[in-house]
This record gives C-alpha cells, sequence and structure tokens, in this order.
C-alpha cells in the first residue's frame, strides 16, 4: 500500500500538453485526492491499488501560475487606513 512508498515516491503529476484539452492528474497524496473528489467531482479513471489515483480534467479548469503581486508602501497604509475606518464604522454600528 502507499504506506510502503517514502514520501519522496508519493508523487503527483500534472500532465498536459498545447495539442490536448485534457489535463491528466495522477497522485497518491490523499490530500490531493480529496479535493479533486470531494471539492471538484472529479472520479479516478485509474486506480493502482497502491494508492494512486490519476484523474482528467478540461484544460480550461487549471489556471498558470502568476507571480504574487506586490504594492508600494504608500499604497499599503492607504489600504491598513481604508480598512481600519471601514472597521471602526461596521463595529459603531453605521455604515
Amino acid at each position: 500500500m502507499i504506506d510502503r512508498l517514502s514520501k519522496y515516491e508519493q508523487e503527483t503529476i500534472i500532465n498536459f500538453n498545447r495539442g490536448d484539452h485534457i489535463v491528466s492528474i495522477f497522485t497518491y497524496d490523499r490530500v490531493w485526492q480529496r479535493h479533486l473528489e470531494n471539492k471538484l467531482g472529479l472520479k479516478p479513471v485509474i486506480e493502482n491499488y497502491h494508492g494512486g489515483k490519476e484523474y482528467e480534467v478540461d484544460k480550461s479548469c487549471i489556471r498558470m501560475p502568476q507571480k504574487k503581486r506586490s504594492c508600494s508602501e504608500v499604497y499599503r497604509k492607504r489600504l491598513v487606513e481604508r480598512f481600519s475606518k471601514r472597521h471602526s464604522e461596521v463595529k459603531n454600528g453605521s455604515s
């Protein structure tokens, strides 16, 4: 079973190419499996009976990784002021 595999061997592989609209996700990770099945409603297309499962999903459901947005210190201070003001208005019962 999965307990016999090292953590290194318990991999997750996401495979797709430009010529196909289907993405395959193969994983031994039970957290990924629960997410794919319970949250996304996917059913495994293959189970290898060693704990690994493969799922297929349309490529339109996959987003490219994006760089974290950064903001200037001035903008960050404005946001803090605005949220603090709004929080105090809500806390005091005015809108």
